[in-house]
């Protein structure tokens, strides 16, 4: 009984560490993306609520990918909506490999997890109901077509964090 209560403490304590040590963070959500296969059309929704006009953020957008992800770059379209109904729409592109090919990004296993500024220094200028979507606009090279389904990418997140 005694090793029981001794690891649930050791336990509880990791974890407690583990979540205090983010004290950037104001708000960090992840969708998985089924078979590891992001659809054109799906976009990836993550609605937020902002309190804070006056200090700064750092918005990111987390992609963790897998071995089956077959490029070297990833674009994206992001929505910003803000509590009016304003948009603020943007087209990305990001570097997912290095010259030699290999992945970026952190991971000990197959998956990568690529921390991608978004938007650098928002003060947000209302509060309220804020929402990102994020959809995948992959072409292959030369192709007029987007690439419907996308392989590899197996986790989309989004991240705001406080600016020091």
């Amino acid at each position: 009984m005694k090793v029981n209560r001794t690891k649930l403490f050791l336990n509880a304590l990791i974890v407690l560490c583990f979540f205090s040590c983010d004290s950037l963070r104001e708000y960090d959500s992840y969708v998985s993306v089924a078979n590891k296969t992001w659809i054109s059309s799906e976009k990836i929704r993550f609605p937020f609520t902002v309190t804070d006009t006056v200090l700064r953020k750092n918005l990111f957008i987390n992609i963790r990918n897998n071995n089956e992800y077959a490029f070297s770059n990833l674009f994206l379209i992001t929505e910003l909506v803000f509590p009016n109904g304003k948009k603020v729409i943007d087209t990305l592109e990001y570097e997912m490999t290095d010259a030699s090919g290999q992945f970026l990004g952190k991971g000990l296993t197959e998956i990568k997890e690529n921390k991608l500024f978004y938007k650098e220094q928002v003060v947000f200028p209302m509060p309220g109901k804020y929402a990102v979507t994020i959809r995948q606009s992959m072409r292959k090279s030369g192709a007029i077509k987007g690439i419907e389904l996308l392989k590899g990418i197996t986790d989309v997140g989004f991240r705001i964090e406080k600016v020091n």
